[in-house]
Parts: C-alpha cells; structure tokens; sequence
C-alpha cells in the first residue's frame, strides 16, 4: 500500500510547526518536495492532463486595463478554476484536503486565527511556447489573500532546458530565491507586497495547481468596499 504508507509518514504538525511557519516568519516562502508521493502526485497529473486535452482550460485573465500591451505578454498561461467535488477531480480534492490540513496547522503557529477560507484551485498550464508570467504582486490591494500555496506538476523537468522557474524576490531581502517547478513539489509564500514574484518564460508544458488562502477580515473589508464602490458607480450613472 504505497499511498497508505507515504502518507502515514506525513507529520503534518511537525512539518507545519518545524519548517513551513519559522521560514514563512523568517524569508517568507517554504518549499517541500515529495508531497503525496509518486502514486498519489501522478494521479493527480493524470486528471490535469486529462482538463487541458479536454480544452477545460482557458486563456488566463488580468485584473485591470492595460492598455496597448498584449495579454500574453504578461501571463501567459490557460486556466481553469475547481472545487475538487467535479467528476475527475478527486485526486485534486485529496490534494486540497491535505494542504488545508496543513494551513490549519499553520494558522495556528502563526497566531493568524483569521486564516479561515481559501478560494477555489487555479488549475494552470503554460503550452510551453515561450510565454511566463511578468513580475507581480498576487495582493497588492488588500483583497484578503493572505497566503499562496502552489503544487507542481512537472516530471523530469530540466530548468536550464525548459525555463519555468518562479523567481520570487522578498522584500527587503538581498537575494532571489528560484523555485523550480519540479514534480510533487509544493510551495508556500506570502501572498501580499512582502512577495514579488515572476514566471520565467517555459519551453515545455508547465503544469501547476495553485490556492490562496484567506485572511476572513481583510476578505470581508475588501467586499465591502467592492460593494461600496459598485454601490457609488450606479448612483452617478442614474444622476446621469
């Protein structure tokens, strides 16, 4: 029973408490390879593979306008978003069932009590024609997520061959850290302006699973304001 066994061995409270909150605290970002372990990781590739051949996935959009630059200089890769409950995605609802254990697990060491909701998983390819996704802030605007989890799914992957790597530059830190975004590997960082962070372009298909997590007040404060700017938006368009 390889699965049974891999995934008994998980301490999941020792890896959270360990290693995932003092470098969250420290540099801002952890990584861990071998997850779930080979089964359970091709099981799950299997069902991403199986989206993207399905043409499940589409064209990943920007917030805001930006005028005169193309899209696909900017991000590059197709998307599509799941619960986990869809038919065919019960590989990726285990997946998001032990990362949440483990942000539970988290929250708690980081005294962040308001960590309490996630939004659903960005399931994302780059086709591997060259295109990545330039430097950006996931939170810049205080729209509630709070942490970013990000599980890769890229077998035998050759970064000086293929490209892809995440670059990530911490604020106030002197170096770069590069993340590959090799098989089973799964990283956590800090979604706001404290991560920086860029897709270099990828000369293979690039596949990778990624999550946000939620600070509920700061979520519940940037509806609010949503709302409120809505709110605003139809009463000047009626006096008009």
């Amino acid at each position: 029973m390889p699965i049974l066994e891999h995934i008994m061995k998980l301490d999941l409270e020792k890896l959270a408490m360990d290693y995932i909150v003092p470098c969250l605290v420290e540099q801002g970002f952890f990584y861990l390879d071998s997850f779930l372990g080979d089964v359970v990781g091709q099981c799950v590739l299997d069902q991403v593979k199986e989206m993207h051949c399905s043409g499940l996935l589409h064209d990943g959009q920007l917030a805001g306008r930006r005028t005169g630059v193309s899209k696909t200089h900017i991000r590059g890769d197709k998307i599509a978003w799941v619960s986990g409950t869809e038919k065919g995605c019960e590989s990726i609802s285990f997946l998001l069932s032990m990362i949440d254990r483990l942000v539970v697990l988290c929250a708690r060491g980081l005294e962040k009590n308001n960590i309490k909701e996630r939004s659903k998983a960005m399931v994302a390819c780059y086709p591997g024609n060259g295109t990545g996704y330039v430097k950006h802030v996931d939170n810049p605007n205080a729209d509630g997520r709070c942490v970013t989890c990000i599980y890769y799914l890229n077998k035998n992957w050759d970064a000086k061959e293929n490209g892809g790597i995440l670059k990530i530059f911490p604020e106030g830190k002197s170096y770069v850290a590069d993340v590959e975004p090799i098989f089973d590997r799964l990283l956590f960082f800090w979604s706001d302006r404290r991560n920086p962070h860029e897709v270099q372009p990828a000369y293979a298909t690039r596949y990778a699973i990624t999550v946000w997590y939620f600070d509920v007040e700061e979520r519940a404060q940037a509806k609010k304001r949503f709302r409120d700017l809505t709110a605003s938006s139809q009463e000047r368009s009626f006096a008009s």
